[in-house]
């Protein structure tokens, strides 16, 4: 699981009948470096040191841009939903009210 930034949200004019209900949603994972900066209270932008590539992300929480969620992948990222099968590969499996880092 890795913490992301919620960036902006996808539109679609078709989608798969069986991930209906949830949004799908543009965020960037982060790095140590980011999350230590975010922790600080210093996010600024998507890109940069400490943050990755942007993913697609199905979200049925209903993060919005600007929020850290936690993203489970691959597999586990359709575990939510067993038995029935869902085709995604990255899924919104919380959203963070704060980050506290402490040594």
């Amino acid at each position: 699981m890795r913490l992301a930034e919620v960036i902006g949200r996808v539109t679609l004019s078709q989608c798969d009948p069986t991930v209906t209900g949830g949004t799908w949603i543009v965020a960037v994972p982060l790095l140590a470096e980011g999350i230590a900066a975010i922790a600080a209270g210093n996010s600024t932008n998507s890109s940069g040191a400490g943050r990755e590539e942007a993913i697609i992300v199905y979200d049925d929480l209903g993060a919005s841009p600007g929020d850290i969620i936690a993203v489970s992948e691959g597999a586990e990222a359709s575990a939510p939903f067993h038995p029935d099968s869902k085709p995604l590969d990255a899924y919104n499996a919380c959203l963070l009210d704060k980050i506290e880092l402490t040594n």
